[in-house]
């Protein structure tokens, strides 16, 4: 990390003269030092306040004798506005404050006499998202910088060599595993990534699979993501039976993806939507894109996110989102995307839906952190035009009832699932059979078929799958009518996602 070039940026401001700096991190230890030496360059004096110890000037580490009653931001706030003392003020965790209409006009009033007396208050927090208005218009953020892949790996060195000299043996480490723990890492603070490697090595001397799930947990609850699930999932493409030309479609774009993680946003993959038929295997095909690509799967829940009062829902969504991207890289996966935000009823529930719509719509065009999104939906019909234009998604898969070839595959999957070889069934005797059935559906025939030959007290055969098949009557049958409408509307308007020799690109 350029910790001169932070300097540089506190320098600048100090020397524009802005009142009030807002600095949103949890690194408070850091920035005090950096604060320190921005001070020591442009001669000015740098206190500090908390609530615990009052306002002190700042040495190092810590403070001088604070001054006798400051401990309350409002006591301290008086303090400032009342002394002729010039200098910089660092008030650590004062964000609750900002309820206060009393504390409100003080930090103006110090902030208005700024060109008299040079008070520059400097705000340190890991919370600062509700600064009133009326302050924000007489404030200047600082950002603090985040670690790089390189100062991550360099981390890691040190770290590594510390548990040599201490314990005697060299730490170890899968070179995928750490790559894999160094883009997970990315995204944190300088402390926070010290501290996750520290704990990784000091457990066992090696950095593993188990290390990885633990810093992705830890980063989840850190974040408080509410309404935002999170799955590392085990799932890989293997376990998926046919959607061949989707599976090809997103490994093409696994490298530039995670490619592209600290490096802008140039050509990001975006995100595809799933559209089809009821258990086609479109949550499935979700968790094993995360799977894959090696990332957290993050799953939005809306019936998480609405609240019965009023801006509470779209406030919930922010923070979803937010957290989303703290996860990132990460597959965000929208599942039944139409009963979220379908606004046919928009008037209904006071507008709710189309501000979800709107808040969402904003967050796709403008996110800039590498968070591909997988959406799912059953009913097209139901969802808003701006939301499937080109451009909101990379593309629009249409997953249909399985074919020949795929059926055998998924039924060679479940069978393997629950122990069975299935070299010891008639796998294209099943596929034959269960023509017009989703994957869903031939699963939960390959399950009844077993509790009925457990029943008998017999192994299961391929006789109790075919007589379960034939007692079945599949959605195809059952909803004929609203599934040949949905591929109406997907002939011309997606890509197929599976595919057979000789097969149009474009759904049947």
């Amino acid at each position: 990390m350029n910790e001169q070039a932070e300097v540089r940026e506190l320098c600048a401001l100090l020397r524009s003269k802005v009142p009030i700096i807002l600095i949103e991190t949890h690194e408070e230890p850091r920035i005090l030092k950096l604060l320190q030496q921005a001070c020591n360059l442009e001669n000015q004096v740098l206190f500090r306040w908390s609530i615990v110890d009052g306002i002190g000037r700042y040495q190092g580490a810590a403070s001088d004798s604070s001054i006798y009653q400051t401990n309350e931001l409002t006591d301290a706030l008086k303090h400032i506005d009342k002394t002729a003392q010039n200098g910089v003020y660092a008030l650590c965790d004062a964000h609750p404050g900002f309820a206060s209409p009393v504390n409100v006009r003080l930090i103006r009033e110090i902030a208005l006499e700024h060109y008299r007396t040079a008070r520059t208050l400097v705000f340190v927090s890991p919370r600062l998202e509700d600064v009133p208005s009326e302050l924000l218009r007489l404030a200047a953020h600082f950002r603090p910088q985040l670690p790089t892949r390189e100062d991550i790996r360099a981390i890691l060195a040190e770290e590594a060599k510390l548990w040599h000299s201490q314990s005697g043996e060299k730490a170890r480490g899968d070179r995928a595993i750490v790559e894999q723990l160094v883009l997970h890492l990315m995204g944190l603070e300088v402390e926070d990534v010290r501290r996750f490697v520290r704990q990784a090595l000091r457990a066992d001397g090696e950095i593993n699979a188990d290390d990885l799930r633990r810093v992705l947990t830890t980063k989840h609850e850190a974040l408080g993501a509410g309404a935002l699930g999170f799955e590392a999932s085990k799932v890989r493409f293997e376990d998926v039976g046919g959607l061949a030309r989707m599976k090809h479609w997103v490994a093409l774009r696994r490298a530039p993806f995670l490619e592209s993680v600290g490096a802008g946003n140039a050509d990001r993959p975006k995100g595809i939507l799933l559209l089809g038929v009821q258990g086609g295997g479109k949550s499935l095909a979700a968790r094993a894109i995360a799977g894959e690509w090696g990332v957290p799967l993050m799953r939005l829940d809306f019936g998480a996110l609405y609240n019965k009062y009023y801006g509470e829902t779209e406030r919930n969504l922010r923070q979803a989102l937010a957290a989303a991207e703290g996860m990132a890289p990460c597959v965000l996966w929208i599942d039944e995307l139409e009963k979220g935000i379908a606004t046919g009823g928009a008037e209904q529930d006071g507008g709710v839906s189309r501000r979800v719509l709107g808040s969402l719509l904003t967050w796709l065009a403008e996110r800039d952190k590498p968070v591909f999104i997988v959406a799912t939906a059953n009913d097209i019909s139901e969802l808003p035009p701006e939301l499937i234009r080109k451009g909101r998604f990379d593309e629009i898969f249409f997953v249909d009832f399985p074919h020949a070839a795929a059926r055998e595959q998924i039924a060679a999957i479940h069978l393997r699932k629950r122990g069975h070889d299935p070299a010891a069934f008639d796998v294209a005797g099943i596929a034959q059979r269960s023509e017009g059935f989703s994957g869903a559906e031939i699963e939960q025939a390959i399950v009844a078929a077993g509790f009925e030959a457990k029943a008998r007290g017999a192994a299961l055969a391929s006789s109790d799958i075919f007589a379960e098949l034939e007692r079945t009557r599949p959605l195809s049958v059952v909803m004929a009518e609203r599934i040949g409408a949905l591929r109406a509307w997907a002939r011309d308007r997606a890509v197929h996602a599976d595919e057979e020799a000789g097969a149009d690109r474009r759904a049947p």
